[in-house]
């Protein structure tokens, strides 16, 4: 059996970077950095004082889901649009992490998770010797919100397998599926570079209310009628179902664990996907929280542990 994944793991060394906040439009700094075990993904904002500035990543604390996931605690202290960057986080298997911002919003950097996993690779990833706690389906739940449904099921073995669908007016997007079987090497290979995407004729509106003041063709997929309006296209055939499952991978880590699940999702967002969460842990019949090793297949390969994983940053 492979140890490591099984254990805890946080990142070797911090790292830093800096962008555009998507919907403030703000210059945003942020700085990675490990976490005892135990620690869960937590978010401190560096630029607040005389109050509680530390906010677990966790659906308990979502105090939004207006085009992004937006977590807040007691003292109104917020951070917005952290999807991209938990599902990066999710799908690398960090959990414990310490995040240093110092505005109300993570950098979009590219519009996609792929910059924050090569942040990740390049911080290293350490094992720590505590074992994955994970949150096993036992029985359906299901959150319906008119034509937007998102379920979770039980599923053998352990991993969180993933069906999103997506229906738009629009042709150049239309219908679109995708399928995940999360890991990491899959997520980054397949769906880490998808783009988060918005309409043209929807921009003013979004705006005047305080939204996407920080987005640009450098940072998000803009659709005007039936035409793409970035110079180089799209990323994948079906960019927009990759990115919506991609945003479903960092909602669903606010579970804080990780899913042995089959997550399905139709045409959902931020807010039928934290519902669900709540749905979830509102009926403990639903689910048990278990050591990860004890789901693992029993002829599975016996491998030595190591200290930490390292990758290569090219």
């Amino acid at each position: 059996m492979n140890m490591e994944k099984y254990m805890q793991k946080t990142i070797r060394h911090e790292i830093s970077c800096v962008g555009t906040g998507l919907h403030t439009g703000n210059k945003i700094s942020m700085t990675l950095k490990p976490a005892e075990p135990n620690t869960g993904i937590v978010f401190h904002r560096t630029d607040i004082a005389g109050q509680d500035a530390y906010i677990p990543a966790h659906h308990d604390y979502v105090v939004d889901t207006r085009m992004c996931t937006c977590i807040g605690n007691k003292d109104g202290v917020r951070v917005a649009t952290i999807e991209h960057l938990m599902a990066a986080i999710h799908a690398m298997g960090i959990n414990n992490l310490l995040i240093d911002i110092n505005g109300p919003e993570t950098p979009v950097m590219d519009g996609s998770s792929a910059p924050f996993v090569f942040l990740i690779e390049c911080a290293g990833i350490k094992v720590q010797r505590v074992p994955v706690k994970a949150i096993r389906i036992l029985k359906p739940v299901t959150f319906k919100d008119g034509d937007k449904e998102v379920t979770l099921r039980p599923v053998s073995g352990e991993n969180l397998k993933m069906h999103f669908e997506i229906d738009f007016e629009a042709s150049i997007i239309g219908h679109q599926e995708a399928d995940l079987t999360l890991s990491a090497s899959n997520f980054k290979n397949s769906f880490s570079r998808a783009r988060t995407f918005g309409f043209l004729k929807d921009i003013e509106m979004l705006r005047s209310v305080g939204l996407a003041r920080g987005g640009s063709l450098d940072n998000a997929i803009l659709v005007n009628d039936n035409m793409i309006m970035n110079k180089d296209g799209l990323r994948y055939k079906n960019e927009f179902a990759r990115h919506k499952m991609l945003d479903a991978v960092g909602d669903l880590y606010m579970s804080g664990h990780t899913l042995i699940a089959e997550f399905s999702g139709k045409r959902s967002g931020h807010t039928q996907t934290n519902a669900l969460l709540s749905a979830m842990f509102a009926d403990k019949s639903c689910y048990e929280i278990i050591d990860l090793m004890s789901a693992a297949p029993e002829d599975e390969e016996i491998t030595e542990d190591k200290d930490d994983l390292r990758a290569v940053c090219a």
